[in-house]
């Protein structure tokens, strides 16, 4: 009795699951943190440190600026979605198509620049920016606890240089 080559080679791979499951259940099984590239687990009696707990605070000021975030790409993400659908309409003239595509490409445009103009803003020393688009005007709000007029000037310069002179910088900033 001759058997196909699928049936040979299912009867391969399933032997092969057999082998690697026995192999996997009778190993000695030791505890890897990841986190420590590997390394056994260190104990832990449960506590936190003061650096483990600043760094969640970090993390929980900044959730105001992600929520933020989330909301402006939700909004870009179903202004494009209906941008799609409209360009889906064979009722279109190819020149209304591109127009409706354009429109697409200068939302993604914003959204970059935003991305851009936060991650210059924090090579400048700040711990976080936000970055907000709207029709001609540019909001930044950076985080700082000591700020001046010259810092002010500094990223009202910075947006002009990205953005244009079409664009009117306003900057805001928040502790």
């Amino acid at each position: 009795m001759l058997l196909k080559k699928q049936t040979v080679w299912l009867l391969t791979m399933l032997s092969l699951v057999v082998v690697l499951s026995v192999y996997y259940v009778t190993s000695e099984q030791d505890v890897k943190d990841i986190a420590s590239n590997g390394e056994n687990a260190p104990e832990t009696s449960g506590k936190m440190s003061d650096e483990d707990l600043k760094i969640i605070t970090e993390a929980a000021g900044d959730e105001a600026y992600e929520t933020v975030r989330m909301n402006l790409s939700d909004k870009r993400g179903k202004a494009k979605e209906e941008l799609t659908t409209q360009a889906a309409s064979p009722d279109l003239s190819v020149d209304e198509k591109n127009k409706l595509y354009e429109q697409m490409k200068e939302i993604d445009a914003m959204g970059v620049k935003e991305k851009t103009l936060e991650s210059y803003i924090k090579t400048m020393g700040y711990s976080d920016s936000l970055v907000r688009i709207d029709d001609n005007q540019v909001y930044v709000t950076v985080k700082a606890e000591d700020h001046s007029k010259a810092d002010a000037v500094e990223i009202v310069r910075l947006v002009r240089e990205e953005m244009g002179t079409q664009f009117i910088p306003t900057v805001e900033f928040d502790k």
